[in-house]
């Protein structure tokens, strides 16, 4: 079972990645600003509880977390340490997060935090080989027992084949959506998935984004079909190594 849990909500643009931010789009319809971070009225959800006096959500939910916005910005800080501590309450649950400031991992760890906890999921962003070169040794000294790197949307051909290896899990790789998007184009997509295999990480191509570029064609890929295509493609891999 998945569930999101925004707990704040808000960004600030922080990287090339960040230029069509569907954040942004969606605030917009509704004249909301991006940029101001607040709390959610989703803030305690994991530990919310039912009449009865149980959780309302069950052992193994997997709380997506902070999808609106980063959960390491620096506008959360006064707010983290209460969600760490519900990730903590919570260590029958897992909790997954994607973060552009994998830098600031280090300042902004619970004290008990050690190599990791088990029900953390890591996610670094990365979109380019600028992010690449900045984002990827910091990740790769990160303390965590589950890792992966999230190259979406992927603007151009990345070299992550320094930092791969068995301490990451998994390499998802995504074209952009929306409206103003850039282009992916499936020979970038294809050498992060040699890279992968030569590394012996999973790879998960999850979609191809807007505007797609193939064999030298463009196409434009609607959204209910971006996934799909992906699938189509059958590039997926799935290492044969014994569980990590």
């Amino acid at each position: 079972m998945e569930v999101s849990w925004n707990l704040w909500h808000g960004c600030r643009k922080y990287s090339a990645g960040c230029k069509n931010c569907y954040v942004y789009r969606g605030d917009g319809k509704y004249d909301v600003d991006s940029t101001l971070v607040r709390k959610t009225g989703s803030f305690a959800l994991p530990v919310a509880r039912g009449r009865d006096g149980n959780y309302k959500y069950p052992s193994g939910t997997c709380f997506m977390t902070c999808f609106t916005s980063d959960f390491l910005i620096e506008d959360a800080d006064g707010w983290r340490e209460q969600a760490w501590d519900m990730i903590r309450e919570r260590s029958d649950c897992r909790f997954l997060f994607i973060t552009k400031r994998i830098v600031r991992f280090n300042h902004c760890l619970p004290s008990d935090w050690g190599d990791g906890w088990d029900n953390v999921e890591i996610g670094c962003t990365v979109e380019n080989n600028v992010e690449a070169q900045r984002r990827m040794p910091v990740f790769a000294e990160v303390p965590a027992k589950h890792k992966f790197v999230c190259c979406e949307p992927l603007l151009e051909k990345v070299d992550l084949s320094p930092w791969l290896n068995r301490d990451i899990d998994e390499v998802i790789v995504g074209g952009e959506s929306g409206i103003e998007v850039r282009e992916c184009d499936y020979d970038w997509v294809l050498d992060l998935r040699r890279q992968c295999v030569e590394a012996g990480v999973k790879f998960y191509f999850k979609q191809t984004g807007a505007i797609f570029k193939k064999d030298g064609r463009y196409y434009s890929v609607p959204r209910k079909l971006q996934h799909l295509q992906a699938r189509k493609a059958g590039i997926d891999y799935y290492p044969v190594t014994p569980e990590r």
